[in-house]
């Protein structure tokens, strides 16, 4: 099969080449690569992989062979799949663990982006507890993951700030449920109850500034790029500042994700959730789409394999 593999020789970090198929075990379904959507911690990590290492968390296909224990998916089944490698390939080993099962005639492109990005959106937010009538922060609002948190935010209730400084993305913010759009947390004419940070650096401070007292900043990305310095007293709890709290996020070690991955499939087939996808090119262009200086499109870019 094909797959694209970790090639340092290369100024991308990749090659497209043949591979041996995948071998499954018994527990391992096989699934017939259709599209994946490569994500920011994806395109960061290729100078530290190993060459010959096929890399990608997420990818969407449909079952072409059932795992011989009997569990998992069935033939035909159109998935999302999930794991911390070999998803930029033709073919994917995937157990029933890893996987979400999308409705009949789910769209592969649609449901590529349901992995990392819908679901770690959706699990990131559950960190914040009931949303129903509380104001929520997204920070990096037109991140992918920022994206659906706030069509899932609003969706639970939440009045929903979102952040941005691209003044042209504001509307599409707005469309899919943000109450407010700002340009940082420094602009917040009042308190949160939560944060959904996807940046990371300074912003993360300011943030944490603006919860209010039992107020949870969630840190799930750092695409800033940017450490993190608390100066003295920005950690002090009084009575506008007791009982906050920050904490770390890892979709890697979160359990039980098939479900969630199967309801948000379920919410994107059926038209309820927006799956923010940007652009949908070929897989063969891979290098090409994330290339230093392209021009970024909103939303996720979805690469098929024909």
């Amino acid at each position: 099969m094909l797959a694209w593999t970790v090639d340092h020789s290369s100024p991308s970090h990749l090659g497209l080449r043949e591979v041996p198929d995948p071998a499954p075990g018994p527990h391992d379904a096989v699934i017939q690569v259709r599209a994946f959507a490569p994500n920011h911690g994806d395109l960061e990590a290729l100078p530290s992989l190993p060459d010959g290492m096929i890399p990608g968390w997420d990818a969407a296909g449909v079952v072409v062979a059932e795992a011989l224990d009997g569990t998992g998916p069935r033939l035909g089944q159109v998935v999302a799949s999930l794991g911390t490698d070999s998803a930029w390939a033709e073919r994917r080993l995937a157990t029933a663990e890893s996987v979400g099962v999308a409705p009949d005639g789910a769209d592969p492109h649609r449901t590529s982006v349901v992995p990392v990005a819908a679901t770690s959106a959706l699990r990131g937010l559950r960190r914040l507890g009931p949303l129903l009538g509380r104001r929520v922060l997204v920070l990096g609002g037109t991140s992918a993951v920022g994206l659906f948190a706030v069509q899932l935010a609003a969706r639970a209730g939440a009045e929903v700030v979102a952040t941005t400084r691209n003044p042209a993305a504001h509307q599409r913010l707005v469309e899919l449920g943000a109450h407010e759009v700002v340009a940082s947390p420094s602009d917040l004419d009042g308190d949160v109850s939560g944060v959904l940070d996807l940046l990371g650096g300074t912003y993360l401070v300011q943030a944490f500034a603006r919860l209010a007292p039992g107020g949870t900043l969630v840190a799930l990305g750092h695409a800033a790029g940017q450490g993190e310095h608390f100066a003295y007293g920005d950690l002090f709890g009084d009575a506008a500042r007791h009982d906050r709290s920050l904490t770390t996020f890892f979709l890697g070690a979160e359990p039980d994700l098939g479900p969630d991955m199967a309801w948000l499939a379920a919410e994107i087939h059926g038209g309820r959730l927006d799956p923010v996808v940007g652009a949908v090119r070929s897989w063969r262009e891979l290098p090409d789409a994330f290339a230093a200086g392209v021009e970024r499109t909103s939303g996720k870019i979805v690469l098929a394999i024909e």
